[in-house]
């Protein structure tokens, strides 16, 4: 028989593989509740659990009970109200009690309450960035990049204990001893029946002699078998490992955020928002992603997480320095052959006069072709401005990798951020 433990460290009274079972069978219910819980937290609240309800009605258990048994018949009497498949109304509260709550109390019917529990920070994040990915990320084979995986590399016998291969030590060990005790058991077999043998003749035709070496032989070779070790050094073996040069998928994204007068503080808010569960995905989901933070108004510059989400400078507005920036960002520090090149762009679209034709122009001509996706958003309840119109241009000529959403209120964020980076099967 084989026992297995579950030794992982659960809360306690709780089960860890039940609950995965219950977030799996109620996903929709929660996945409802956590859109509504990004769209209302602040800045600040959006990493810590979320307390979700669930109907009573919604999480019922089918059960099995047992029948009378045997063969019955039964006449049920018919009604004027039902027909078959028709769902009975819940009987309502009647006028008999005198209670202190609002309405009367009743001696009937019954109610429905909701059953709450608590997600975690991992399940809470989990379920926000569930089905998201970056767009077309691609492998980029460099034989200067020293990206190395271990990989196993075979069986030796030399190795430390943390590599060991329990099934492959077992089995040498298992035909090591079949091995040894071979011999052994088939001469211990043989002195057995010569001693039967010897002991099966007439007392006057037997050897006093001949059994004393017979049952000093068995025992000598009873103590030679049971000297055969279960398990010996010469049995263990151990997994190699080889180091395997690997392609590299590393990713940079460029987080671009319009700080200029035009954008109000409710504006910068909800671009806030935006880039912070950009930020908290990316750092979830990929160990390879760096991020380089640009706030521009009339000049651009790369700034620090703390800066970039705290800051309170402002200014007018000028788009194509920040385009200006990342590209010489990516000049300098990210070449576009060893890296998977992302930008995100948060504005409300207002620009200065001429500069939107200068931004269409850079997208076109000198970023679009290094970036894997562009990711433009802009924060406007109004009709869209002069940026828009000219990224949509953009838009146009790169189908696949430039995207542009609109967002009113703090509502929409979280489903333009679903929509901008879900998974993408024909990639």
């Amino acid at each position: 028989m084989t026992y297995f433990i579950d030794r992982r460290p659960n809360a306690k009274h709780k089960s860890a593989v039940n609950r995965q079972r219950f977030l799996e069978r109620y996903r929709k219910h929660i996945k409802r509740s956590v859109e509504e819980a990004v769209n209302r937290r602040s800045i600040t609240d959006m990493e810590r659990g979320e307390k979700v309800s669930i109907p009573t009605k919604d999480i019922s258990e089918p059960v099995f009970q047992h029948g009378q048994g045997g063969a019955n018949s039964i006449v049920a009497p018919g009604n004027k109200e039902f027909l078959e498949g028709d769902r009975i109304r819940r009987p309502s509260g009647g006028q008999g009690g005198q209670g202190s709550g609002e309405g009367n109390a009743s001696n009937q019917g019954e109610g429905v309450d909701e059953f709450a529990f608590t997600l975690s920070r991992e399940e809470f994040l989990e379920f926000v960035f569930d089905g998201l990915e970056l767009p077309h990320l691609q492998r980029k084979p460099l034989k200067s990049l020293n990206e190395v995986k271990m990989v196993r590399a075979g069986l030796s016998r030399d190795g430390v204990p943390a590599r060991i291969s329990i099934t492959r030590s077992m089995r040498e060990a298992y035909a090591r001893r079949i091995a040894m005790r071979a011999p052994i058991k088939r001469a211990l077999k043989e002195a057995c029946e010569a001693l039967q043998l010897e002991e099966c003749k007439d007392p006057v035709l037997r050897n006093p002699a001949r059994i004393t070496e017979l049952k000093a032989e068995i025992q000598r070779l009873e103590k030679r078998l049971g000297a055969v070790p279960f398990i010996d050094t010469y049995d263990l073996r151990y997994h190699q490992l080889t180091a395997q040069p690997q392609p590299s998928s590393q990713a940079v994204m460029f987080c671009i955020m319009d700080v200029s007068g035009s954008m109000t503080q409710n504006h910068k808010d909800i671009a806030k928002r935006f880039f912070l569960l950009l930020y908290l995905f990316l750092e979830r989901h990929y160990e390879k992603v760096e991020l380089v933070f640009v706030r521009h108004h009339t000049a651009a510059r790369e700034v620090g997480e703390e800066e970039f989400f705290y800051s309170r400078e402002t200014g007018g507005t000028i788009v194509s320095s920040a385009l200006t920036l990342v590209k010489q960002i990516i000049d300098k520090r990210y070449p576009a052959e060893q890296w998977n090149l992302y930008v995100a762009q948060a504005s409300d679209g207002d620009n200065w006069d001429d500069d939107s034709d200068i931004c269409r122009e850079l997208l076109a001509k000198q970023l679009m072709p290094q970036l894997q996706y562009f990711a433009y958003v802009e924060i406007t309840p109004h009709e869209h401005q002069s940026l828009w119109h000219e990224y949509t241009t953009v838009a146009q000529r790169f189908p696949e990798r430039f995207a542009m959403r609109q967002i009113v209120e703090a509502g929409d964020i979280y489903p333009v951020f679903r929509d901008l980076f879900k998974r993408r099967l024909n990639q």
